[in-house]
């Protein structure tokens, strides 16, 4: 959760467009649902155990963290378009390894 909000603090003050922002931007993206699965976590075992201020602080949290997941603009991400890309390499390996013939002893 540190990392995550320390990348966040960097993506937040850094100049759109420079080095910076462009390596926090994707560190920030590939985190948050992590951290958003991990303190939902906690939320639960504070809950379970009955220590109501600590469910209040998580959730807090927890809600300000999917805001700026949700909210933040994506002029900067390394993410943009890698889904397509992915898909694109991941259909030409399937299409090559099923034109190569396996080896005859």
């Amino acid at each position: 959760m540190v990392v995550f909000l320390c990348f966040d603090f960097v993506r937040a003050v850094s100049v759109p467009r420079s080095r910076s922002r462009f390596v926090a931007n994707p560190w920030f993206r590939t985190l948050a649902l992590p951290s958003i699965v991990v303190m939902a976590f906690s939320v639960l075992l504070d809950a379970a155990s009955g220590s109501w201020p600590e469910v209040a602080a998580g959730v807090f949290v927890m809600v300000a963290v999917i805001f700026r997941w949700h909210h933040g603009s994506d002029e900067d991400s390394w993410w943009t378009g890698k889904g397509k890309a992915v898909g694109r390499w991941l259909r030409n390996r399937a299409a090559s390894g099923s034109l190569v013939a396996p080896a005859t002893a």
